[in-house]
């Protein structure tokens, strides 16, 4: 007997009574309660990610041949895939729920934000790529150096001294939007009294004192080199050093992600719902090994 798959089954039929994720699964189903429930479909997606299947036929396989006995009454293929796509607008909400209860060893008012490519099409293939173009377009990544189609997904995590961030919010865009411009509809309307450390692309002095202000939010940054300027002091290397050096978890969670649950590629994404279940299931899926340690 796997306890594990038990536990992971119990948490998602806890989660699924929220009254906020119950009333999406409602408007979802019609008011159908299929033989195969949205739990199991949700359950059977998550642990398939959990046990290294990446796109929604592999985690299929991988139920049906080694967990069939355990779901009998799991439908085709062609069934499923459209079962978890019909819920890519439950899985987020679910996220929502869950992250709150994630383990921090010390409760922080600090922060971090970054933000991360999810690759639908690499750079030979951006210019032409159109799959779930009301979601996705063509965008640079200047951690890789290249242009790519897909989307990007903006991550706000509290520091937790020793270990990778948790998460507090997370925003998903389109390739080309900038991490400043997604961070200036986000940050002011959503949160307040938190110190959030960015990297040189958030720098705005002009809005980081309107946060300050009007939020109580302080955005700090790496010091940027002024017009002209072509070295920076000691005392402003330094200091970008040690910010540099606080952001290092968030880069470290990003490598366990794709590691993890491969969540950077997006290829067999054809549609605005499978792109959702991609980033949303599997930053899920993430979100249970992080709070359940399966």
């Amino acid at each position: 007997m796997n306890t594990k798959l038990i536990q992971l089954y119990c948490h998602i039929c806890q989660l699924c009574k929220y009254s906020i994720v119950a009333n999406e699964m409602q408007r979802v189903s019609n008011n159908y309660r299929p033989q195969f429930t949205d739990e199991e479909v949700i359950t059977c997606y998550i642990w398939g990610v959990l046990n290294g299947k990446s796109s929604v036929k592999h985690i299929y396989n991988f139920i049906h041949d080694y967990w069939g006995d355990w779901f009998p009454l799991l439908p085709k293929y062609h069934a499923f895939n459209h079962r978890i796509n019909q819920l890519c607008d439950v899985l987020p909400i679910i996220l929502l729920v869950i992250m709150p209860g994630l383990p921090c060893a010390i409760p922080t008012l600090e922060h971090l934000l970054d933000s991360m490519p999810i690759i639908v099409a690499k750079s030979n293939r951006s210019g032409t790529a159109r799959a779930a173009s009301d979601v996705c377009d063509k965008g640079y990544c200047a951690s890789k150096g290249t242009y790519y189609y897909g989307a990007k997904l903006h991550f706000l995590g509290k520091i937790c001294p020793g270990s990778i961030p948790a998460p507090a919010a997370i925003r998903l865009s389109k390739a080309s939007e900038s991490d400043i411009t997604v961070a200036k509809e986000w940050l002011g309307k959503d949160f307040s009294g938190l110190t959030i450390f960015a990297d040189k692309a958030y720098i705005d002095k002009n809005w980081h004192e309107m946060l300050k202000l009007m939020h109580d939010i302080s955005i700090i940054t790496p010091v940027k080199l002024a017009k002209n300027q072509h070295f920076l002091d000691a005392a402003d290397k330094l200091f970008s050093r040690a910010v540099s050096s606080i952001r290092q978890t968030i880069e470290s969670m990003f490598n366990w992600l794709n590691e993890k649950v491969n969540l950077q590629n997006a290829s067999k994404v054809r549609s605005r719902k499978s792109l959702f279940v991609h980033v949303f299931g599997k930053l899920l899926a993430a979100c249970c090994e992080f709070a359940f340690n399966f």
